[in-house]
């Protein structure tokens, strides 16, 4: 899957020259947590957070009056608070990489561009969606997670069996186990009762971490 198929396409957007104030208020309206600053053109040239916007405001513990610190919100521009080294990827980056980079860089977003120009923006909230979606959170079904030696075939036993007992699998996730000789394989199955599913899958597993009806 790449980040062309989960990215929000034309997202909330400020121009550089938007005040401080102005973008806040715009960021509270529409409910994002970060606007990508582009040109006339359409072109990225810099990010804004919240936070950033929040950081450039007065302190409530402020001495200023109401009007200096209108006065002072009104002059400051997203320009000047903006982050201008702007991590980007393109639509047809695997998802699994945005969110490598996500992690390694500690950012929440990172904005879409096709020779430059924005195009979309991809978020946490849109990998965690993905996240759920891969685990079959919104489905019902008998919930599995087991521990498997890391050999070849292995989870190839395990989809056949579920096969044989007429079981439906309708998500399924591997992931680290507690050393390179083992993996933990989470799966949901639909169609078959858990006290068979665990009877004929218990025997090809190390241990069977979790089961349970969701």
């Amino acid at each position: 899957m790449l980040v062309g198929e989960r990215m929000s396409k034309n997202p909330y957007t400020s121009p550089a020259d938007t005040s401080v104030a102005e973008a806040l208020r715009r960021m509270q309206e529409v409910h994002v947590r970060r606007f990508p600053v582009v040109d006339k053109s359409g072109t990225l040239i810099g990010i804004v957070a919240e936070k950033d916007l929040l950081y450039a405001s007065p302190s409530p513990a402020t001495s200023l009056s109401i009007w200096e610190i209108h006065y002072l919100l009104s002059k400051l521009t997203v320009a000047q608070v903006m982050k201008e080294d702007v991590v980007t990827v393109t639509e047809d980056t695997p998802v699994e990489d945005a969110a490598r980079i996500m992690t390694d860089r500690k950012i929440g977003s990172l904005p879409v561009v096709r020779a430059g120009h924005l195009v979309g923006i991809i978020t946490e909230s849109d990998l965690f969606k993905l996240f759920q979606e891969l685990l079959g959170a919104r489905k019902k079904g008998v919930r599995m997670t087991m521990l498997l030696p890391d050999r070849k075939g292995e989870l190839a036993k395990v989809t056949s069996a579920i096969a044989q007992i007429g079981g439906n699998i309708i998500a399924l996730g591997t992931f680290l186990g507690e050393d390179p000789t083992n993996f933990l394989v989470a799966i949901k199955v639909t169609d078959v009762p858990k006290d068979v599913l665990v009877d004929t899958l218990k025997p090809l597993a190390i241990e069977m971490i979790d089961t349970r009806e969701v």
